[in-house]
């Protein structure tokens, strides 16, 4: 009985954490291909996975005190009908995602948003909420360098001024939020409904020390303060306030970026490979590293990619949107597929069929409408 436990919960591992599976599988085998030797070394954006840790360890801590279940809950309670606490929660993940990045906003705000449609009878509107807010995430977290992973790997990698990488992913970023405002007017009625549930109070000394780490960590991510610090601060803190909040660290998502990084490295020292993606990106940067989400999802194409381009720009701005499309176009699609299908188990086509509608959707406006937009500025 035992080995069988072990057993489940081994292959439930394995499919909670495919995409660190396979990229553990893809490392493997060009290990064997570009056998290690010092240059591994110099694969690993050291500063990309502090930051990443510390950014993900201090949200964990704020998530335990349900700091982020009382923000959205108190902007959800400022409006009375479905149509707006609707846009509340594609809002509310959206800006989320800009501060604690797409994935955790999605496991911050997902439930939120079950708990608001089934407490006040609005469950025909679920599936095209959770869509709405995997896509706000995937596309709110565009703006900071610290929003979604792959930001905060090309920021680095390219060591991309912050005025500069704003800029660049303003023009998508407005045109997501007109295009997401849009969809939750036309699709969600404003039918009236009330927000019952528990009430959440704060420990003030716990919240505020909490919100300065995650301060002294956005600034480790803008390069204000040296990156090492926050190896020694943070879980300092957390291992006397928060013992649980350095356990439930993704680690599965930082490991996902070593072996990436090993894949990536190895691939580049391929001298045919380097010559096939350089061509490829010379061609449409833009459009190539879309297309690239779509089959191995958006982080291992930016940093399989940055090997290959100078162009950071269009690399940015295509490894963001293309976040949008097929369901494995971003690990923050498989979280909330995973999610929805959890309290949805019998609607799982249809949810694939809307999912699908709505994203390719935003896919194909986002590509064209940056195309021009290269073309024209």
């Amino acid at each position: 009985m035992d080995n069988v436990k072990k057993q489940s919960g081994f292959f439930a591992f394995l499919k909670k954490n495919v995409v660190a599976v396979i990229a553990l599988f893809a490392a493997i085998v060009t290990s064997i291909i570009v056998p290690p030797d010092k240059a591994y070394l110099d694969y690993f954006d050291y500063k990309t996975l502090t930051c990443l840790f510390c950014v993900l360890a201090v949200v964990c801590a704020l998530k335990n005190i349900r700091f982020f279940y009382l923000l959205a809950r108190k902007c959800v309670e400022l409006f009375q009908n479905a149509r707006m606490s609707v846009l509340a929660l594609v809002y509310i993940t959206f800006i989320g995602s800009m501060l604690i990045a797409n994935d955790m906003a999605l496991l911050t705000f997902l439930p939120l948003g079950f708990l608001v449609l089934t407490t006040t009878g609005k469950q025909k509107y679920m599936a095209f909420t959770f869509i709405m807010q995997n896509i706000a995430a995937n596309l709110g977290g565009m703006l900071t360098p610290f929003g979604n992973p792959q930001n905060l790997y090309l920021y680095n990698f390219f060591r991309i001024p912050n005025l500069e990488f704003m800029g660049i992913m303003a023009p998508p970023f407005v045109l997501s939020i007109l295009l997401i405002t849009v969809c939750c007017i036309v699709f969600v009625k404003p039918e009236p409904l009330e927000l019952t549930g528990e009430s959440v109070s704060l420990p003030p000394v716990r919240t505020t020390i909490y919100l300065l780490l995650f301060a002294f960590s956005i600034f480790i991510v803008f390069r204000v303060i040296p990156f090492w610090w926050g190896l020694i601060v943070i879980p300092l803190f957390l291992l006397f306030m928060d013992r649980r909040a350095l356990l439930q660290v993704d680690y599965p998502l930082l490991f996902t970026f070593v072996f990436f990084f090993i894949f990536s490295g190895n691939m580049a020292r391929i001298g045919v490979v380097r010559e096939f993606f350089s061509f490829l990106l010379d061609k449409n940067t833009l459009v190539f590293s879309a297309l690239s989400c779509q089959m191995i999802s958006n982080v291992p194409s930016a940093i399989l990619l940055s090997q290959f381009t100078e162009n950071y720009a269009d690399l940015l701005v295509g490894v963001n949107i293309g976040g949008a499309g097929t369901l494995i176009a971003s690990l923050a699609s498989l979280i909330t597929f995973r999610e929805y299908i959890k309290h949805n188990p019998g609607k799982t086509k249809r949810y694939l069929l809307e999912f699908s509608a709505f994203n390719f959707g935003f896919l194909i406006l986002l590509t064209v409408f940056m195309s021009f937009w290269n073309v024209w500025f």
